[in-house]
């Protein structure tokens, strides 16, 4: 996992809810996590991850999404399986441990 899907997964679970998230970025990262998405209605789309269906808009009127889009797409990573725990996962598996000493890494 790259550290951009990484810092941007890791944004999405931890508080307070960010809310200059571009959802350009947001889809890469659901690919990236293994989920198939799908044009439904309109600006809606249906992502499926782990079993688990969900769907959001796209944003309007600028590319970021909003906070409570931010809020339900943590809910929905969290019942597909996606968690903290596994973003610390990662990145031991990487080599970026607590004590790697790399500036601008989030602990």
């Amino acid at each position: 996992m790259s550290r951009k899907h990484r810092t941007l997964l890791d944004t999405i679970l931890h508080n307070p809810v960010a809310c200059n998230l571009h959802w350009r970025d947001v889809e890469a990262l659901l690919l990236y996590l293994g989920a198939t998405i799908e044009p439904s209605h309109g600006a809606r789309f249906k992502a499926t991850l782990n079993g688990r269906e969900f769907f959001f808009h796209h944003p309007g009127h600028s590319n970021e999404m909003s906070r409570m889009e931010i809020k339900r797409l943590r809910g929905e990573l969290i019942g597909a399986g996606i968690d903290r725990a596994e973003i610390a996962d990662m990145r031991e598996e990487a080599g970026e441990g607590k004590g790697s000493g790399k500036p601008g890494e989030i602990a």
